[in-house]
């Protein structure tokens, strides 16, 4: 990894740097040793967030027999949207409300633990689900304390939510997919079994997958933390500081672990050493972004994932047609890296050599484009769709799905170079098709 001077040379800029992140329990067989964390947690009476279809599995299975075995009582809420909106996560809201809980436990995917996130917040402090979203959409409200205890239990590899302070909620009033970010929002605690992955289909592996490489690269071409001003009070430092040493560990890491095994791990389910590594980058990848954040690909993914629902991806097709996140997420990704490479060509080619390009003789200028043929190679070696009008979407589209990107400053903001609604029009046209 080349080193990055700007780190070296703060000026006036931020020179601090934090580094926050929930205890974790990784490896197969962790799972069975949730009702033990969960005692230790204090917790008598827990909410169980899960999947229905990861609660008639084996994953389910373990974890109510442990939670059992410590004496634990559970009140179970499967009734999951796979891409949460704002009814959805009203209606776990009041469930926990209603419960009287002591604690939470989240056992799925990324939209399992948000929603369990969302709950949890909303259940401890009472309010409009609109106060506590990201400005501009929302009102930003900080949260006013701690939350109650909450373990979340990934079962597929690749969101990364059991290790950041992000929920990503479709807002039916203003037709945005958006978020509430806030370190208070970690889960306490993560059991990252990897055996949980052994009976996923590949579409679900290969859109889950994808995000753990957008996120991964995405936080390593983030704009520097030294880079942003010095907050006025340490209490003001954000919760997505940009690239920092510690981020870019993790973040290449995850990249190379990507590169070497997606592929297998989607065109193979009995290959459980390519899903077993792609649960450790999943992991290594949250810890990234949850601190560096995202950029691009991710603010336009959220567009890409709300404005029209007409797709049925493969692994998704018993679900209501949408885009999973993952593929609106990586989707975007080849168009938006031609655009920031100029900011940072080095680290768009490190991390194209990471996932496995020969970047030998290239040159600056081609960092974007031999970084976006690495994804679109693996895109397509995955099965996923071409582009953006694969999904439904057309020229006629891409007025709105700017708008609706423009809105996400968080993760823009975040982006090694200033991006424009003019920008971000160009960015959705070189996204509708890739081959």
């Amino acid at each position: 990894m080349a080193a990055n001077t700007t780190y070296l040379a703060p000026g006036e800029g931020e020179t601090v740097f934090s580094v926050s992140a929930s205890p974790i329990k990784f490896g197969v067989g962790a799972l069975g040793e949730l009702g033990a964390d969960a005692q230790s947690l204090g917790m008598q009476r827990v909410a169980l967030f899960v999947d229905p279809h990861v609660l008639a599995s084996a994953p389910g299975e373990i974890a109510l027999r442990s939670l059992a075995g410590a004496g634990v009582e559970v009140a179970i809420y499967d009734r999951m949207r796979c891409e949460p909106n704002s009814d959805s996560f009203e209606a776990a809201a009041a469930f926990a409300r209603d419960g009287n809980f002591d604690g939470f436990v989240s056992l799925g995917g990324g939209s399992v633990m948000d929603t369990a996130k969302a709950a949890n917040l909303l259940s401890t402090y009472p309010d409009e689900l609109i106060a506590y979203v990201n400005a501009p959409i929302g009102r930003a409200k900080p949260i006013p304390g701690r939350l109650k205890p909450h373990i979340a239990c990934p079962t597929t590899c690749g969101t990364g939510s059991e290790t950041t302070g992000i929920t990503i909620v479709d807002l039916k009033s203003v037709g945005l997919k958006t978020g509430i970010a806030s370190p208070l929002l970690k889960p306490s605690l993560v059991f990252a079994d990897t055996a949980t992955t052994e009976t996923l289909p590949g579409g679900v592996v290969a859109a889950s997958g994808f995000d753990v490489l957008t996120h991964a690269v995405e936080s390593y071409t983030a704009r520097p933390y030294t880079s942003r001003p010095k907050p006025a009070h340490p209490s003001q430092r954000p919760p997505y500081q940009g690239s920092t040493p510690y981020n870019d560990i993790g973040s290449i890491a995850a990249i190379r672990l990507g590169g070497k095994y997606l592929v297998r791990a989607v065109r193979d389910a009995s290959d459980s050493e390519a899903r077993h590594q792609l649960m450790f980058a999943s992991t290594l990848a949250g810890l990234a972004f949850g601190s560096a954040g995202v950029h691009i690909p991710h603010a336009m993914s959220y567009a890409v994932a709300t404005l029209k629902h007409v797709y049925r991806a493969q692994g998704y097709e018993e679900r209501e047609p949408m885009v999973p996140h993952g593929i609106a997420v990586v989707i975007n990704a080849p168009a938006a890296f031609r655009f920031t490479a100029a900011a940072n060509p080095a680290r768009h080619l490190e991390a194209a050599a990471a996932l496995g390009a020969d970047v030998a003789g290239g040159a600056p200028e081609d960092a974007g484009e031999i970084l976006a043929r690495t994804f679109i190679a693996l895109m397509r070696a995955t099965g996923l769709p071409s582009g953006i009008a694969a999904l439904g979407y057309g020229a006629a589209d891409v007025a709105a799905l700017a708008a609706g990107a423009y809105a996400q400053q968080r993760p823009l903001v975040m982006a090694p170079r200033s991006v424009s609604m003019e920008d971000l029009k160009g960015l959705y046209r070189d996204a509708l098709r890739y081959w």
